[in-house]
């Protein structure tokens, strides 16, 4: 996956930024965009396996959505914070997945929501979502960027790995300002982020529309919690 820019430019830089920019051109005409962010530090490793079986099944639950291209986000280790490009190939997206490691670090979240503010105004991303388990960093900072992220009409879903008090006060109060949804999971709750997962890939293509059509359990728990 493509590492952040350097300060200065190089020749490396330049073309990962010419990348990046064919990236998105590829998917300018029609499609709408996912940006999946994940926690990659060390305290996710016990449950890692799982976790990318499920998000394998969301990207595999898209492949009906051809008008959704996805870009695989992910922080770990000391300020390390990587942003793929855009992809609507299923296999394509769970192999780039199954390829991220865990590394011992703090947390990220404002860094990775700057990011994904900075290309909103180009790529026009309809929802970002966001998997962790913790929440290291100023809470009132990270609550003015989720309020940033609405101005700019990029709703944050927030799954919350586990039971972290001050995390799960954090994130709902995020996914509320940010005019998205909240949810937390465990290993005896798969089925619920998969369905879950996938309530929020009908969303990214199609819109509220799209999950008051579809009559599954994470679409109807995410209505409950989405202004209309």
């Amino acid at each position: 996956m493509p590492r952040p820019p350097a300060k200065q430019a190089n020749s490396g830089d330049v073309r990962a930024f010419l990348q990046r920019a064919r990236s998105v051109q590829r998917f300018s005409a029609g499609r709408s965009r996912l940006l999946f962010a994940m926690d990659a530090t060390a305290s996710r490793q016990p449950t890692w396996d799982l976790a990318c079986e499920l998000q394998a099944d969301m990207f595999r639950a898209t492949e009906d959505l051809s008008s959704l291209a996805i870009q695989l986000a992910y922080y770990r280790g000391l300020g390390e914070l990587y942003l793929d490009d855009w992809q609507s190939d299923a296999a394509t997206l769970a192999r780039r997945m199954s390829q991220v490691q865990c590394a011992a670090g703090r947390t990220q979240i404002g860094k990775l929501l700057r990011a994904a503010l900075k290309q909103q105004s180009t790529v026009n991303a309809r929802a970002l979502v966001f998997i962790g388990d913790a929440m290291e960093e100023d809470s009132t900072a990270l609550l003015d960027l989720a309020g940033k992220c609405r101005l700019q009409s990029l709703p944050l879903f927030i799954f919350q790995e586990g039971n972290d008090p001050d995390a799960k006060h954090c994130f709902e109060r995020m996914a509320k300002v940010s005019g998205g949804a909240y949810e937390y999971f465990d290993h005896h709750s798969a089925q619920r982020l998969r369905d879950l997962l996938g309530a929020v890939a009908r969303y990214a293509a199609g819109g509220r529309k799209a999950l008051e059509n579809h009559r599954g359990a994470g679409a109807q728990r995410l209505l409950q919690q989405l202004k209309p």
